[in-house]
């Protein structure tokens, strides 16, 4: 007699990253800023009688000399060392030397606040390091008789508000979460793959690693699935052998996929490497890159950032390139600190438009975090890190650093029962 699979309740919550009727006009990028100020500040009001119950709120041209107040704006982090495009072009190249070319921190940045009103430079109680462009807060201060804002202390929107976790009910239940399979790429292994979705597809071991395997309901790909061999896409006119080894890495990748289709639900993220739109929010990848796989109703092709729900437990990813802008600007003690700064901001990308690339929303700002997720994870990172982070109103999240599996052969395994998760390792010494 067969073993039967679990099976759980899937909603997707997409939505908000899919760009619909939007329309590319030229548009600038004011707009997404205006949109993300907007919301934010109504957010901070709500919350600074709370916070400083006796100072006044102003905007930056109210501001008077020595007269305590709170303000609430965008920061602009003024970097003497980030790369500048007009630099490249310019005669004499820049005079100061880059640092250690992952980081371009130096310790001359200062930040700036900005309102629609103007814009006033802060000085005091923050710390440049800990931020980044394009994150609104509330700040309590006085004017300096220098013309810069003294700040005394500062108030970030915290985590957002979470629908309330699923009642424990007694069965255990698996989601896989696995990125950067970079299939075709040096450092891949079709045969540590192999291993990983005959584990998931319960193809591998007795009968107990088979019910293990049943209890799996989910698996998730986030990013960089493929890896398009770059001496390929050199701007040049392709000849026809190129076009087959450009889709070689898909039609495998597709083979694979399939096989774990034929057994369970996978949704695929679109990562930096992949064939899709560089720009965030990334659309999903095309199904007709995928005829083999799409052809089951196990398989889903969705966004990057992407949000869904299994069995009311929600989650919400990303393949990584929000996290890994925020190390090129900002100073954490881990990536889980970038991840967990994220959720008290309220917004997944603070770095788009400045450094990171996203399309110029006119209306809304797509990576506002609206609903505390359960479960966020980041793909394409070095290593497995993992822990639980807390909020004020009792939030809990599960945050998940989810490595590159061609690099470390290790994807995420996580209970949808109590949110804890362990790394499955498919190392291969040959």
């Amino acid at each position: 007699m067969g073993i039967e699979r679990v099976q759980c309740d899937y909603v997707s919550l997409d939505e908000t990253f899919e760009i619909g009727k939007e329309k590319y006009h030229g548009q600038q990028y004011c707009h997404i800023y205006f949109a993300r100020l907007h919301l934010m500040r109504t957010l901070l009001y709500s919350l600074v009688p709370h916070w400083k119950p006796n100072f006044p709120v102003c905007t930056v041209l109210e501001l008077e000399e020595g007269k305590e107040c709170v303000i609430v704006g965008t920061l602009y982090k003024h970097m003497k060392l980030k790369p500048r495009v007009l630099d490249e072009y310019s005669k004499q190249k820049s005079v100061v030397p880059l640092v250690k070319p992952h980081n371009f921190m130096h310790s001359d940045d200062y930040l700036v606040l900005e309102d629609e009103s103007g814009r006033v430079k802060l000085s005091g109680n923050i710390i440049p390091p800990e931020y980044v462009t394009g994150i609104v807060v509330a700040v309590l201060g006085k004017e300096s008789g220098a013309g810069d804002f003294l700040v005394q202390d500062v108030l970030d929107a915290g985590l957002p508000p979470q629908i309330e976790f699923p009642l424990k009910s007694g069965e255990d239940k698996y989601v896989v979460l696995v990125s950067g399979l970079s299939v075709g790429s040096s450092t891949s292994n079709p045969l540590q793959f192999q291993l990983l979705i005959d584990h998931i597809t319960g193809h591998l071991g007795d009968e107990k690693a088979q019910l293990f395997a049943s209890k799996i309901v989910q698996v998730v790909f986030a990013g960089n699935l493929v890896e398009i061999p770059h001496r390929i896409l050199n701007g040049q006119n392709l000849a026809s052998e190129d076009f087959a080894r450009m889709s070689e890495p898909i039609r495998e990748l597709d083979i694979l996929l399939s096989q774990i289709a034929a057994g369970l639900p996978l949704d695929i993220m679109p990562g930096p490497s992949d064939p899709a739109n560089f720009s965030l929010p990334q659309q999903s990848l095309h199904e007709c890159l995928f005829p083999g796989s799409s052809s089951y109703n196990t398989f889903r092709s969705c966004t990057n950032p992407h949000c869904f729900e299994l069995d009311n437990v929600r989650f919400l990813g990303t393949s990584g390139q929000n996290v890994d802008d925020l190390d090129k600007y900002s100073d954490a003690k881990d990536k889980l600190e970038f991840m967990e700064r994220t959720l008290r901001w309220r917004h997944l990308a603070p770095t788009a438009p400045n450094t990171l690339g996203c399309f110029p929303f006119t209306e809304r700002d797509p990576f506002f975090i609206e609903s505390c997720p359960h479960v966020y994870f980041v793909g394409n990172q070095d290593k497995f890190e993992t822990r639980i982070i807390k909020g004020s109103e009792g939030q809990l999240v599960r945050l998940i650093c989810v490595p590159k599996f061609s690099e470390t052969g290790v994807a995420v395994m996580l209970n949808l029962r109590d949110i804890e998760c362990h790394a499955l390792s498919f190392t291969l010494d040959l």
